[in-house]
């Protein structure tokens, strides 16, 4: 089993590798969702309950659901295309990174580079429920972002991709990122 975590802050375009991704026949687990699904739980915003989540049960909090549903989907499905090989979107935290790399012995780190002001006009334009369509909203994101140690993510990472010159680059750089990373032999 392969396991290829992505990372970088909002509005990066983490998405997109992960729409890609899909058709080299790799599953995609999206921390995100697991704490929206946890927020709707809550009655509470996405923010506040990551930042909750972590302080109630630990840094490694969203990993460990993570690895749970991994190995879930592992169990279910043994026609796998290619693999196993599964991508981890929306990695935040070092913690995240070590129990990853921990449980998953064939793990590799891509982050996803963009400037601030790009990111901003990209959530601005993509309007998911949690994004920040004011400047303030998104320094507060990024901050939190930052205080998980996302920064820190980013600069130990396999692989980055910046994201800065069009879709079409990008697409491209994802595109031969998975090929080198996915071999027909899987």
């Amino acid at each position: 089993m392969k396991v290829i975590g992505v990372s970088g802050l909002p509005g990066s375009g983490k998405s997109l590798v992960s729409n890609i991704s899909k058709k080299y026949g790799v599953y995609v687990v999206k921390m995100g969702d697991i704490i929206r699904e946890e927020a709707e739980k809550r009655n509470e915003d996405s923010g506040t309950v990551a930042v909750n989540l972590r302080k109630e049960h630990g840094q490694y909090v969203v990993a460990k659901f993570t690895i749970v549903k991994i190995r879930k989907l592992f169990k279910s499905n043994k026609n796998y295309k290619k693999g196993p090989v599964f991508v981890v979107d929306g990695i935040r935290s070092p913690y995240e990174v070590k129990l990853l790399k921990k449980y998953f012995k064939n793990f590799v780190l891509l982050s996803i580079f963009s400037s601030p002001k790009t990111r901003f006009n990209r959530l601005k334009n993509r309007k998911r429920s949690d994004d920040s369509i004011h400047i303030e909203d998104f320094h507060k994101r990024d901050e939190r972002e930052l205080d998980f140690g996302i920064g820190t993510v980013i600069s130990t990472s396999d692989y980055i991709i910046v994201n800065e010159e069009g879709i079409g680059k990008y697409k491209n750089q994802i595109n031969k990122f998975f090929q080198k990373e996915i071999p027909s032999k899987l």
